[in-house]
């Protein structure tokens, strides 16, 4: 029994009490619950604990096939059949480059109705937020284009969803190099057939016209944070070392750094606490 159940049966517990004083106090005042409201109320009372007294199942962050972790992730093509909008374009200061998000209408309940009619949905068709130097949003997809070109390129063919895109307009300045760091999910590791947050969030670094679209973090990682120090991207990850689908205190915490300078971004392995 958990700390939820514990709860429910001291409430349960304090309501019999008081219940039992009630009649206590009714009794001395000549008065008496007729038997079928004494019934109605100690069954009510018996349901709510037994209802509050079930185990809540909780969805777990990763769900291994097989119980096993497999060396080779297969990941999931964008569905074509999808009927996708974008944003106006962003492009960030000093780049030559615009960036189109793309992802899904949504639509959300609001929860009211107004005159005894049935409660209505709205339809948000914004993507993305944006304020220099990072788009934020719920974004599938990225389309390039050259300021002064006609053509637009994927980012990617994968299915994702994009949370964050930074752009290193400091790194830029000081070396002439631009780059966009990406914080996303790239798989269905809970097996619930959406790209959410409750998936396992990762990190991705690409050029700034989207080619050279790398993953930085290993598979099943999830990504804590990361920063930029002068020319180097540091980061932290959690793995999942007893499989449990949960990351908690008994899994390892993993330091990487990339240096952004290289033309071949190697992640490397640190350990601080040595």
């Amino acid at each position: 029994m958990d700390y939820r159940q514990n709860g429910v049966l001291k409430l349960y517990f304090y309501f019999l009490l008081i219940f039992l004083w009630c009649t206590k106090i009714l009794s001395i005042f000549g008065l008496r619950l007729k038997p079928m409201k004494t019934n109605v109320l100690l069954t009510g009372c018996c349901l709510f604990f037994l209802i509050g007294c079930q185990k809540q199942e909780e969805t777990p962050k990763v769900i291994y096939e097989n119980k096993q972790e497999t060396t080779e992730v297969s990941y999931q093509k964008i569905d074509s059949t999808e009927i996708k909008i974008a944003d106006l374009p962003v492009k960030f200061i000093g780049t030559d480059y615009l960036l189109h998000p793309v992802g899904d209408v949504r639509v959300y309940n609001t929860g009211s109705s107004k005159y005894g009619s049935s409660k209505t949905n709205q339809v948000s068709y914004t993507i993305s937020n944006y304020s220099n130097p990072e788009i934020t949003g719920f974004i599938s997809n990225i389309m390039f284009q050259h300021k002064d070109s006609i053509t637009l390129e994927p980012l990617t063919t994968n299915r994702m969803e994009i949370l964050s895109i930074a752009y290193l307009d400091e790194l830029a300045l000081k070396s002439n190099r631009q780059l966009l760091v990406y914080t996303l999910v790239d798989m269905d590791t809970n097996r619930d057939g959406r790209y959410d947050s409750n998936d396992i969030k990762t990190l991705y670094l690409s050029k700034i016209n989207g080619t050279n679209f790398t993953k930085l973090a290993p598979d099943y990682h999830e990504l804590l944070e990361w920063k930029i120090i002068d020319d180097k991207l540091y980061f932290r990850t959690i793995e999942d070392i007893n499989k449990n689908g949960e990351f908690d205190s008994k899994d390892a915490v993993h330091y990487s750094f990339v240096n952004l300078i290289n033309d071949e971004w190697i992640v490397e392995e640190y350990n601080p606490l040595n």
